[in-house]
């Protein structure tokens, strides 16, 4: 499939209606979507075992942080997962031309992590210790699990930049990360001019800017603590060239896996049903790939 119809394949699904959404701030951007994992759903031929006891999947959709891209065209990637018996929420945040841009969409992002995980627990009852003290799901967002499952935070695009950024953040309640097609190295991305220098108008003009990228770029950040971190690109993505993946993984060796995916572009990983989702879906739910490698 060329790049050209990834996009097509992807953009052309229709959304899909979640079970319900949480608030996590007034703005009407500061939402999450939350998909119910269909555990009890006749399982399909592509059906993972043990997919009931998945973690949570905290998705966060790209667009170069533009307010022109909302979370709907990862609607069907999170019915899709909720499909395999994992709980989904998907995130919207702020963005820019509509409130967002630099430090208020990683702020919101940090938000909507924590409301999915307290909503995921407080569904699901919470914890036995949890329920004899009292706590009302408060330690999901101190120990990063979410009905004793796990936090997995997921980004596309942009979203994995989000994502990545996030989880260097102190105290985000996440267990592990897999960014897809990310724009890991802010700086690289925008000497590159990625898509008209959305990097210069997510971080602000003027004055001081290269501190300013510096301070929302993953790749200058020390890297998450004893949390794994998995990056998936494809080896034909126009839009995120995969050296920004190589320059992340370069800087970061100790706990990064880039696992490059061989004339994959840029949407075909958060694609339902093409083979780049089936190794998003193994690494979710095993650490392995489709093929098991």
């Amino acid at each position: 499939m060329s790049t050209p119809d990834e996009e097509s394949a992807l953009l052309g699904l229709a959304p899909v209606a979640p079970d319900r959404t949480v608030a996590y701030g007034p703005h009407p951007d500061q939402i999450v979507d939350l998909y119910a994992a269909r555990a009890g759903a006749e399982p399909d031929a592509g059906a993972w075992p043990g997919a009931a006891h998945g973690p949570l999947v905290v998705l966060l959709h790209g667009g170069f942080w533009r307010a022109a891209y909302d979370r709907r065209h990862l609607s069907p990637l999170a019915a899709a997962l909720a499909g395999h018996g994992l709980p989904v929420a998907l995130a919207e945040y702020r963005r820019v031309g509509a409130g967002g841009g630099a430090p208020r969409t990683f702020d919101d992002v940090t938000a909507a992590i924590r409301a999915a995980t307290q909503a995921t627990r407080a569904a699901a009852g919470g914890t036995d210790a949890e329920r004899r003290a009292g706590a009302g799901g408060t330690a999901a967002a101190a120990d990063g699990t979410a009905a004793g499952r796990g936090t997995v935070l997921v980004g596309h695009s942009a979203g994995g930049h989000l994502a990545l950024l996030a989880a260097a953040r102190p105290g985000t309640p996440v267990t592990r990360v897999i960014a897809v097609s990310p724009v890991a190295d802010l700086a690289r991305a925008h000497e590159l001019g990625l898509s008209d220098d959305a990097v210069g108008a997510l971080c602000g003009g003027g004055p001081g800017l290269a501190d300013r990228i510096a301070a929302a770029d993953p790749l200058r950040h020390p890297p998450p603590r004893d949390l794994p971190v998995t990056l998936l690109h494809g080896t034909a993505d126009p839009d995120v060239p995969p050296e920004i993946s190589r320059r992340y993984a370069a800087a970061h060796p100790a706990g990064t896996t880039l696992r490059e995916l061989p004339a994959v572009g840029h949407y075909a990983a958060v694609t339902p049903g093409t083979p780049s989702f089936r190794t998003l879906l193994g690494e979710l739910l095993d650490g392995r790939g489709a093929d098991g490698a």
